[in-house]
């Protein structure tokens, strides 16, 4: 039985703060003319980590259609990767162009 002196203590509700989920950006292969399609399927094996088959679609179908999505991932990996493919299409003298835009 409480007394007047006995403190009640009455139990704190508590919010967690609500996290939004950073938004995905798409990574996408542009095709060109000059670029061959053994060096475009080995960059998206070597910095998308993608297997043979799965590279040699991507390609055909930025080939064919103009654009292909080849990963969906958070703003700072897809910009990295994007970086990372161009960078090394240049070391190699080709045009090879990647671009990053959010996905909706």
């Amino acid at each position: 039985m409480p007394t007047k002196d006995d403190t009640i203590f009455e139990p704190k509700t508590v919010t967690k703060p609500r996290l939004e989920r950073p938004k995905l950006y798409k990574v996408i292969l542009v095709n060109d003319d000059y670029t061959p399609r053994e060096f475009v399927v080995m960059v998206l094996k070597s910095v998308f980590r993608m297997g043979e088959e799965t590279g040699y679609r991507v390609m055909l179908t930025a080939h064919r259609m103009g654009t292909a999505v080849v990963v969906v991932c958070a703003r700072d990996i897809a910009e990295t990767k994007a970086k990372e493919a161009v960078d090394l299409a240049k070391e190699a003298g080709y045009p090879l162009m990647f671009m990053t835009e959010p996905e909706e």
